[in-house]
């Protein structure tokens, strides 16, 4: 079964959208079976992925409405092994009409149950609410990773997620568990960044992400021209982190040739996960993945 991994956080501007269509094309990079769906009504992530705006084309709110099944949304992309499920601006709306709906949280994960077996990985791109949109997106979840910037506002806003994450737990998918917090914009030079990033350590340990996403111009254009950072510019530092940011999510979850989790010492574990048969494609063109190189470290 497909894992299903949403990106929230209800605070907007923190790079959730970013965040999910770029590690979602890292992962499918790897050659693994990748599904990005739109969650959010502004279908920044539909757009971000070249899809123009079109009013006929099957979304995620003919599904949550129950009018279309999860195949006839599908969406091809420019990689191989990413798909997309497209949001349009009326998914606004689901939020009144699915009210008085019956098994109104549960809609999207009964929607995308018989692509679990398709797909190994399903990210959902949440919109910046707690919303029943959202809701739909954690009760279909297996866990969530948090985006953040390292700023003190963003830490109030993630203790208002983790209180709906508990609740959730409570009454509608009691599996749901929280598959890290990722440091977005980050600049390591600030003290504050050091003083957010310790306190988060502090409270989140190992789910932590080890990897931190950079303020990167490519990563800011790459939507514009509707194409994932590591298309528009492999070589560019926003690319790579979310490589990186990709390869430890991938880490824990799939088990490459080789690799004992539990016996590999992390470097020597990194090093034969890079040099996976997953990840070969995109080292051909060595001088293309500078970070990839874990030797350069």
């Amino acid at each position: 079964m497909g894992r299903v991994l949403a990106v929230a956080n209800q605070k907007g501007g923190v790079g959730k959208t970013t965040t999910a269509i770029n590690l979602a094309s890292s992962i499918a990079a790897a050659e693994v079976d990748t599904l990005l769906i739109d969650c959010d009504p502004q279908s920044n992530t539909s757009s971000g992925l070249g899809l123009a705006k079109d009013p006929e084309r099957v979304s995620v709110y003919h599904l949550l409405m129950g009018d279309a099944t999860a195949d006839q949304a599908l969406q091809t992309t420019e990689l191989e092994q990413l798909w997309l499920i497209p949001s349009h601006k009326n998914l606004i709306g689901a939020n009144l009409e699915l009210v008085d709906g019956d098994r109104r949280e549960f809609r999207l994960r009964d929607a995308i149950a018989p692509l679990r077996e398709r797909f190994q990985y399903i990210v959902l791109d949440c919109p910046p609410a707690l919303d029943l949109l959202t809701l739909n997106a954690l009760v279909a979840a297996d866990s969530v990773l948090i985006p953040m910037q390292a700023e003190y506002f963003a830490l109030e806003g993630v203790s208002e997620l983790l209180d709906t994450i508990e609740r959730i737990r409570a009454g509608l998918n009691p599996t749901l568990t929280i598959e890290g917090v990722v440091l977005t914009m980050f600049d390591d030079r600030t003290n504050l960044a050091q003083q957010v990033t310790a306190e988060l350590s502090r409270y989140f340990g190992e789910k932590l992400c080890r990897t931190t996403i950079p303020r990167n111009v490519r990563l800011a254009e790459a939507p514009s021209h509707g194409k994932p950072a590591l298309v528009y510019d492999v070589r560019s530092r926003g690319a790579e982190s979310y490589i990186q940011l990709a390869k430890e999510i991938l880490d824990r979850h799939i088990q490459f040739p080789g690799v004992s989790a539990t016996q590999a010492v992390p470097d020597q574990q990194e090093k034969q996960v890079v040099n996976a048969p997953r990840w070969k494609r995109w080292m051909r063109e060595r001088n293309k993945l500078i970070t990839i190189n874990l030797q350069d470290r």
